[in-house]
This record gives C-alpha cells, sequence and structure tokens, in this order.
C-alpha cells in the first residue's frame, strides 16, 4: 500500500526548485500549445514570483514533494501535480484541502487544457466566464472557474 499523501505549507528553500520542476514538467504536458521554449522562459516567474507570493501549499508522499497548490484567498492560482503522480488523487487532496478554507474557490484553467477542464469540472466547479487570450495577452482561451461548497 502506497504511502499517505500530507499536506504542509511551502518552505522556499526547501521546496522552489522542485515546485518548479513539477510545474514545468506538468506543464509541458498539459499545455503544448503554449510551447517547451515558452514554459521554460515563463519558470523563472513561477519560482521568483508565484510560489513566493501565494500561500503555496506542498503535497508529499514519504517526505518527497509530488504537487503544490498557489492560493491568492480563495483564488487557486496553481494547482501541478507530477505527471508520475496524476491519477491517484493527489489534485482532489489539494482542492478538497483549498475548499476546507474557502466556501467559494476560482480559478482560471486553459480551455485547451481537456484533462484539466474535466478534472475541475468533476469536482464541481462551473464555467464563470471565459477570455479569448491568457495573462500575456497570448490567444490562448481562458476559462474562469467557480466552486461553491453549498453546490457540492
Amino acid at each position: 500500500m502506497q504511502e499517505a499523501v500530507t499536506i504542509r505549507r511551502f518552505e522556499a528553500d526547501k521546496d522552489t526548485s522542485v515546485l518548479s520542476d513539477i510545474w514545468l514538467r506538468a506543464s509541458i504536458i498539459a499545455h503544448p500549445f503554449i510551447g517547451e521554449a515558452t514554459l521554460r522562459e515563463q519558470q523563472p516567474l513561477m519560482e521568483d514570483v508565484y510560489l513566493p507570493m501565494a500561500s503555496t501549499w506542498v503535497a508529499e508522499r514519504g517526505g518527497k514533494a509530488i504537487g503544490f497548490l498557489c492560493l491568492l484567498k480563495s483564488h487557486i492560482a496553481a494547482l501541478f501535480v507530477d505527471p508520475e503522480q496524476q491519477g491517484q488523487g493527489v489534485g482532489r487532496q489539494l482542492l478538497d484541502f483549498a475548499a476546507t478554507r474557502h466556501d467559494r474557490l476560482t480559478l482560471e484553467v486553459y480551455t485547451d487544457n481537456a484533462k484539466a477542464m474535466a478534472f475541475y469540472e468533476r469536482y464541481g466547479f462551473i464555467i464563470e466566464s471565459q477570455r479569448e487570450a491568457d495573462d500575456q495577452g497570448q490567444p490562448f482561451a481562458n476559462a474562469r472557474m467557480v466552486w461553491r461548497a453549498t453546490q457540492s
């Protein structure tokens, strides 16, 4: 039987490079439409801006980081699971963790990331709005999704 997943606070010195690696590997798979070169260019933003500015939580198994969640209040700014650990409930545990802290959660997801869209819809998120460009102004459609505790 596999060890249980635990969730703990982000520790910059210990976690930054590991979570950045998880983000990059997962993003290359989930966002092929962006392109690996662009994702590699964006990686320093993950390390220097996004991870430290959010309330970041690390999912680990056996002392090894396998995923993470970044919250900006009740907005999920990032949720990534190591590709080798996907499909084992880690992402759901991270969502459950966020849901115990907030009655309403929001997030944005690329609509071309069908696997993520389906994952969030299964959890109970609904599309609130859509836009045709991402935060960098690139032509990658995004859906803003919302979850409320009363709907699940």
